[in-house]
C-alpha cells in the first residue's frame, strides 16, 4: 500500500459555491531569464457531500517548510471570490498582502484559441484558465516550437461561453 507524505486541510463549501484552490510556484532563479517568474498547479481534493454543503478536504504533495502559496478562487452564480493565502504546518492562513495576481473573463461569439503560453520543463504554467459553470480547468493542448525549441500550449475557447483565467504576475 501506498504511503502518502503531504499535507492537507479541509473547508466547507455552501449551497451553490465551488472551491478551488492552487499552489503558486517561484521559479528557480537560474531559470528565470526563460520562464515565468511564478507557475500554477491545482492541488487535488476530496470531496464529501454533507446535506446542502459540500466538505473538500485538499491535498498539497510537498509542504515547505517556509509554508505553501496558494490561491483560492470560490466560483457562485456570476462571480468569483478571490483569496491568497499561506498554509503553514497545519493551518491555512489567508494574507493580508495579496499577490499580483492579474485575472479577467473572456467570452467571445466565435470559437477561439487563447494564445500560446510557455510551460517550464517540468510542464507547469502561469496562466490557468477556468470553466466558472463546471470549475473545470481547460486543458491545453501541447505542442513543441521548433522556432523556440519550448513545449508550448493553447487552448481552445467555446463560442458564447464565458471563462475565468488567472495569472500570477512579477511584483513590477
Amino acid at each position: 500500500m501506498e504511503s502518502w507524505q503531504g499535507k492537507r486541510f479541509s473547508i466547507t463549501d455552501p449551497k451553490g459555491v465551488k472551491t478551488v484552490i492552487y499552489e503558486v510556484y517561484e521559479t528557480k532563479k537560474e531559470f528565470l531569464g526563460k520562464y515565468p517568474r511564478y507557475t500554477v498547479e491545482r492541488l487535488n481534493y476530496t470531496e464529501e457531500l454533507r446535506g446542502d454543503l459540500s466538505r473538500k478536504t485538499f491535498y498539497v504533495e510537498d509542504p515547505q517548510k517556509e509554508g505553501n502559496q496558494l490561491v483560492i478562487l470560490s466560483f457562485a452564480n456570476d462571480r468569483v471570490v478571490i483569496n491568497t493565502g499561506l498554509l503553514q504546518g497545519d493551518e491555512v492562513k489567508i494574507t493580508k498582502n495579496p499577490m499580483p495576481l492579474k485575472f479577467n473573463t473572456m467570452y467571445s461569439e466565435e470559437s477561439t484559441v487563447f494564445k500560446d503560453f510557455t510551460y517550464t520543463p517540468s510542464l507547469k504554467r502561469s496562466i490557468s484558465i477556468i470553466d466558472p459553470e463546471t470549475t473545470e480547468e481547460i486543458k491545453p493542448v501541447l505542442y513543441f516550437d521548433e522556432e523556440t525549441n519550448e513545449v508550448k500550449g493553447k487552448c481552445k475557447l467555446k463560442p458564447y461561453k464565458s471563462y475565468f483565467a488567472f495569472e500570477i504576475r512579477d511584483k513590477k
